[in-house]
């Protein structure tokens, strides 16, 4: 029960926080439970088409591991269901809901992997883990969001945000992952001023998805 809470337990500070972050009326929860489902249910086919690149010693290079098996397929289905699930649907009514549901997929996702890593690892890296995969897993989703709603309400730029809504996260991403494989032990050093970074833009995204709507409300 303990590992269980540990592992758990990041993914609902964050969700709550990014949550209780929008400035206007709260996003009824069907579909925030419905997209992190779907993140959940993502790790399966993800981890055994990974474990089948591997088996066949593909893409197993630092770069293209990184790169092919991490970002690009993860980030890809979260950005896959995240247009053909949420964006469509009417309750994704605002320019931050797009993060609301980017988080929620993304930490669905997480939080089934990092049940998985502390099951098998022990819960004394649980602080690690929550720390660093699960918000950079949420902080990508959050980027994703940004981008997805931008692409809903502000029609002039709508394929152009589509597009940065799938590169931008793959690229972090895979950036992300290669500091992890790559560098071995120094990588602290590294990941740990990146995700400071990254939390930084996270904050100005939800800053600017709120005065959107903010602004919207003005005219």
């Amino acid at each position: 029960m303990a590992i269980l809470t540990a592992a758990i337990s990041p993914a609902v500070a964050i969700m709550t926080f990014i949550y209780l972050s929008k400035r206007i009326e709260l996003e009824p929860l069907p579909l925030i439970i419905r997209m992190f489902v779907i993140g959940v249910i993502m790790v399966f086919p993800l981890t055994f088409i990974q474990y089948a690149f591997e088996t066949e010693g593909l893409f197993q290079t630092p770069f293209l591991k990184s790169f092919f098996l991490a970002g690009a397929l993860e980030e890809f289905f979260k950005w896959f269901f995240l247009l053909f699930v949420a964006f469509r649907h009417a309750d994704f009514d605002h320019h931050y809901d797009g993060i609301i549901y980017g988080v929620a997929i993304s930490l669905g996702f997480a939080t089934i992997e990092n049940i998985f890593y502390i099951l098998s690892n022990g819960i004394e890296i649980a602080l690690l883990r929550a720390i660093f995969p699960v918000s950079s897993h949420a902080l990508f989703g959050l980027i994703m969001g940004y981008y997805m709603g931008k692409a809903k309400f502000i029609d002039a730029s709508t394929r152009l945000s589509l597009v940065l809504a799938l590169i931008i996260p793959v690229l972090l991403h895979s950036f992300y992952d290669y500091m992890i494989t790559a560098l071995e032990h120094t990588w602290l050093y590294y990941i740990t001023p990146f995700m400071i970074v990254l939390w930084i833009i996270g904050f100005r995204k939800i800053r600017l998805a709120n005065q959107h709507h903010e602004n919207m409300m003005k005219l």
